[in-house]
């Protein structure tokens, strides 16, 4: 597949709201609280820098996916995932080392279930989060027929 070569820029906005708190905007999109998270001194239940880097693998997965199925002409009855990012200490620095990614897929007929199975491994050479990161990506689907 050969790709033409482009340029996208994304733009966020962030207005510090007070004590770790702020308000992450982008152009024509609603705006989410946003903090720091409680184990760096920060808060509970609001998005922390934490959250959307790992969602932002997540949903990556999943919109890459989703493309290539289409690409491959493929349907699903339906998609969930969920994700875990591990943050720890490697060489004196605090990183994301490891972040696994669980989609659970339900396809309509068994026959498709490698094909679909491949399409998740192709998912990191496409993905444009995941291939953007130094942490190790791993995605582990589950993947169900409605025929089985």
């Amino acid at each position: 597949m050969e790709l033409k070569p482009r340029e996208y820029k994304y733009e966020t906005n962030l207005v510090w709201t007070g004590e770790h708190k702020g308000d992450l905007s982008s152009p024509d999109k609603p705006m989410i609280n946003v903090a720091c998270p409680p184990e760096w001194g920060g808060h509970e239940g609001i998005w922390s820098p934490e959250d959307l880097f790992v969602a932002s693998i997540e949903l990556c997965t999943m919109t890459t996916f989703l493309w290539l199925l289409d690409k491959n002409d493929l349907q699903i009855k339906s998609y969930k995932s969920s994700a875990v990012g591990t943050a720890k200490m490697v060489q004196n620095s605090f990183i994301f080392s490891d972040i696994v990614v669980e989609p659970h897929v339900q396809i309509y007929d068994k026959k498709h279930r490698e094909k679909v199975e491949k399409l998740f491994d192709e998912c990191k050479k496409w993905c444009l989060i995941t291939k953007s990161v130094k942490s190790n990506v791993t995605i582990t689907p589950t993947i169900t027929a409605e025929s089985d």
